[in-house]
This record gives structure tokens, sequence and C-alpha cells, in this order.
């Protein structure tokens, strides 16, 4: 450690949100040096060599190929797919000094799919299973909480290409297994979750989220059948139609002073016979949507009145394209839209599209507005009065929704994306026209999958999981060291031991950290307790005595080892 590029810091920065953003900075990981940018130190960079590793290991196993494209790109295959607007602004765009455009990948679907279309020619070339562990690029609106979501992240991306389905589902499969693979060795606590496949395309999707209270993903899951999907992948459990023979008339009531559905509550209790609730109501929410390339439109969005619009799960309905709450000059622009007041009827007159919750079935009654101030209208029936253009799924998912299996309730809990695994199918082979010649001497075209672990992310993640109040705790498969080797004692003799048994351990295969520093013993064991190697021997007063001291950084458990054969029962040790 005398010769380490390494600097621990005693306080937290000042900008660190969570614990694995002031711990990785505080023990020299890595060192911010702008929003969403960092430099990974020795000590980091040992630990996402590490992760790689495993990645690597295991993507080996099911048969992947490593390559290495540019993070450089042309604009021109991205236009063939449409993501070079669809990405909006997360993509980073710049022009070459001839003016021609290039962008900074954030993934590299179009590059793999070209590559292969341009090598293989026959179905005898095939399955093929490619990957690479290179650095990718997305212009985060708010970068934060450290490596956790950064403009540049280091991302392992693999793609299979098959000549038919059956392939492609294996190939999934394969993945899939690898990655439970990958986390397990990790030691990383994780659920796998359905998921919307947003601008990547394809059908099957789902998500591998570790679980942290910090993070950005709000997941649900059915204890009782062990259904789990990301929020936004969630499926309304839609209830049966109602008969509409027999439902009284709407009718239009004055409730001045009703512009929310907690004041149009009240007035319906104090007006009406029965009790009414949030949920007996319908909020008709306006957005202006635009599909990329394409002009703003008028959206209307009903959802009963006790939830709330989702901004995760309307933004993934709505893929790709871009929305907005409406502003006053929108509102100005079409006086019809009367706020507080805005009901399907005028909606519709005006020719404006309405989707709805698929809690909206026919034959149910709602309060809502009648497009006059201070009027609302009671007993308006959907199929009857009024026909949505169709559902949306944008309505807030809650702890105790019914799960769509119909095994129970819904809870929630939160996690950071680590994987996600997509089947493509044919988006990219029919944008670059990916024919192979089949076995019948015809083409076929190839079908891919798409595959991502966030390397650098999960340096921050196992931090998440692994640490206490004092440090990091890393886990044994990642740790930058297996063991720090601590000098707690001035006696030249047991420096010198110290070192011996260092070089010890060493030669029988043990990654060590020696902290041959001249610092405090103090300064010491708190720079060990903070680094989080997870063995620390203690070479201090009981050298005399013939012993060192052997802490497991995890349990927190000491013993005592002799120093004749300590280094083989240090080993034993750490391999038990």
């Amino acid at each position: 450690m005398s010769e380490l590029f390494l600097r621990t810091l005693r306080e937290d920065p000042a900008d660190a949100e969570v614990p694995s953003h002031k711990l990785l900075i505080r023990a020299g990981y890595v060192r911010p040096i702008g929003p969403g940018l960092y430099s990974w130190l020795p000590l980091g960079l040992r630990v996402l060599r590490k992760i790689e590793g495993i990645v690597r290991e295991e993507m080996n196993a099911i048969g992947g190929q490593e390559i290495l494209f540019p993070a450089l790109l042309p604009r021109a295959p991205y236009e063939a797919t449409n993501r070079w607007t669809e990405y909006g602004d997360n993509l980073f765009r710049l022009q070459d000094r001839r003016g021609n455009d290039y962008l900074l990948g954030p993934t590299h679907e179009e590059l793999f799919t070209l590559t292969v279309k341009g090598e293989y020619s026959s179905y005898k070339d095939f399955p093929l299973r490619l990957y690479q562990i290179q650095t990718k690029y997305r212009d985060e609106a708010r970068p934060r909480a450290g490596i956790l979501r950064g403009r540049e992240f280091i991302m392992k991306d693999s793609y299979s290409f098959d000549v038919d389905d059956d392939g492609l589902k294996n190939a999934y499969h394969a993945h899939r297994e690898a990655y439970q693979r990958i986390f397990g060795r990790l030691a990383v606590n994780y659920v796998i979750v359905s998921a919307v496949s947003g601008a990547m395309g394809g059908s099957a999707s789902e998500e591998f989220l570790a679980e942290s209270p910090i993070g950005e993903d709000t997941f649900v899951r059915c204890l009782e059948s062990g259904y789990a999907a990301n929020v936004e992948a969630v499926i309304t459990a839609v209830p049966p139609s109602l008969p509409i023979d027999g439902q009284p008339e709407a009718v239009v009531h004055d409730t001045p002073d009703t512009p929310t559905i907690a004041a149009l509550v009240d007035w319906a209790n104090d007006a009406l016979p029965g009790t009414t609730t949030a949920a007996d109501t319908l909020k008709n929410v306006l957005l202006k949507v635009r599909a990329p390339g394409g002009e703003w439109e008028l959206l209307a969005i009903g959802v009963p009145g006790d939830r709330e619009v989702d901004d995760k799960r309307l933004g993934a309905a709505l893929e790709p394209a871009e929305y907005a709450l409406l502003d006053e000059a929108d509102f100005t622009a079409n006086p019809f839209l009367v706020k507080g007041y805005i009901g399907p009827k005028g909606l519709q007159a005006n020719g404006v599209r309405y989707l709805v919750d698929p809690r909206v079935v026919d034959g149910t009654a709602w309060i809502t507005g009648a497009d006059e101030k201070g009027k609302h209208v009671v007993g308006l029936v959907a199929g009857r009065d009024f026909t949505a253009d169709g559902t949306i799924e944008a309505a807030d998912v809650r702890d105790g929704d019914p799960s769509p299996d119909g095994a129970g309730p819904l809870t929630s809990a939160r996690g950071i994306e680590i994987g996600h695994i997509f089947q493509l199918g044919r988006k990219y082979a029919d944008a670059f026209s990916a024919d192979v010649l089949g076995e019948n001497g015809k083409p076929v075209r190839l079908t891919m999958g798409s595959y991502g672990v966030g390397v650098s992310r999960l340096v921050a993640v196992i931090a998440e999981q692994n640490h206490d109040e004092i440090g990091l705790r890393w886990p044994a498969s990642v740790s930058p060291f297996d063991a720090h080797v601590v000098i707690a004692n001035k006696d030249a003799a047991a420096r010198a031991g110290a070192q011996e048994l260092a070089g010890e351990l060493d030669r029988l295969g043990v990654e060590v950290l020696l902290d041959d520093r001249t610092s405090s013993p103090g300064v010491k064991f708190k720079d060990a307790e903070l680094l989080g190697v997870p063995w620390i021997v203690v070479v201090g007063r009981g050298w005399s005595d013939g012993v060192v001291e052997l802490r497991n950084r995890f349990t927190g458990e000491t013993r005592e080892i002799a120093v004749d054969g300590a280094s083989a029962a240090i080993a034993t040790a750490l391999t038990a």
C-alpha cells in the first residue's frame, strides 16, 4: 500500500446520494471527472475486470464469440432502423470535419446485424452467438448515484442469430440461464421480471433486477404464484362487462368549485344518495403526443379517479412517441377543453383520440366532466354514452391490486436493472434484409435475440448490497484482493514476518494487499474496513507470542492462527 495509487477519504463526497457512490469514492475505487463521468482507479479497475471475467467465462460457455465494435458509429445504420430519431435526446450526436453525422453508440444491434449479413450467407453457418464488452454512451438528462447511472458505462451486449424461431428460443433460454449463473457467482440478490421492449423492439423481454431500496425500477410480484413484472409491463386484470339495459340515463348536475377529484367526491356525497368514492369518478388527462418525425396531436387518457397516471407506464405505452402535458397555450388554442370539467363526449365530439384504462369496461357508470365549467355528468355509461378509441396501460399499479394471473394480490419493491434479454425477432434483420440461403435453396430471413448486462453498474450494485456502516464488504469472487495483510506492529521482526507471510500467500496463489505503511494501526484498520477485502490478516502484538489474527470482514469473526504454517492455514480458510 506504500506504493499503491490510492487515497482514502474520511468524509462523504458532498454530492453523493447513495451508499455505493459514497463508499466507492471514499475508498478510492473511482473518481468523478464530470457529470456522469468517472475514472477507474487501480482498486476499482480490479473489481471491474473480475466482473468482466465472470461474464466472459459464462458467455463463452454457451458458445459466445467475443468481438469488439467501435463506439464511434456512422449515422446511416441507425437511420435505417429509425433509431437515430427514436433515441431522441439520449443520443450523443456529433459531426466530423467534413460534416458527416456520427453518434456514440448506446447499443449495437445495427452493427451486429450488418456484420453477420456481410460475413455469412448459408443456413449452415447458424446458430451464431456473438458478444462484446464495450463502453456505451447515453446522454442522461440527470446522471445520478455515481456509476449506477452515468453517461459513459461498460456493458456486455450479445446477440444470437438463428434461421428459425425455435433456434431463437433456445438462444434466449441459454442466455437466461447464463445470466443466472453470472449473478449467482457475483452473489447478487436479484429477481427476474417481465418487461417491455421499448426502443429495442421485439417480443419476449425480461429484466434482471437487483433488489435495492435505492433502485429506480419499481416491480411487482405475487407471492402466491411467483409472477413478477416491471410496472411498465403489468397487464391490468380486466373486470367483466356489466349489463347496460336498465341503467338510468346520465344526468348533468351543477357542481360549482369541483375542479379536483377530491372536491367532486365531497359534492357527490352531499348531493347524491349512497356513498361515492374517487374510484367512481372518471378522470381525463390531456396530453400532446408526437410520433418520431411527426406533428403534435392531442390525446386524452381516462382513468378511474382514485388512480394516477404513472409516467413510466405511460411512456412505455406510447413508445416511441414523445409526449407532454398541455400548457396554457394549448388550452387557449382548444377552448372546448375546460380544465377540471373535461368529459368523454366533448373529447370525441372534437376528434380527440380517447384511450381509457382497461377497468373502464362496457356497462360501468361514471361521474365525469360535462365539458362546462362547474358541471359534471352522473351515470355516464361506457358502451352506451361513450365509446373509447382503445385502452392504455397508464394508471399506477398498487400493492393489493390483483395479479394478472389471478393467483393473489401484488406487492411492490424497488430494483436496479442489471440485465435485460430480448427476443428481437426480425426487426433488425428486416431493416437490413439479412437473408441467408435456406436448406431448401430459398432465402431465409434471420431472427435475432439481444442480451445485455450492465458490467460497470454491477460494481455499484454489489457495493450497494454488500456494505455496512464502516465500509465495503466485497464477495470473494470480485474483491480486488483475496486477503489484506495489516502490519499493526512497529517491531522490526514482526514487520519482516508480515512481509514474508504476504510473500508465502502470494506463492500459494492468494492475491494479497500488504499494508506496509508507517501509519498508525487505527488508520490502517479503518482503511482495511473501508476497502472491504473479505479477509484481513493482522500481524500485531500477538506476533511475539507466535500468532496472527484472521478477521472475516463479512461476519466480523476473528481467530488466532499460529505463525508456523500460517500461510497454508490462511489459504485454506479463504477457500473453505
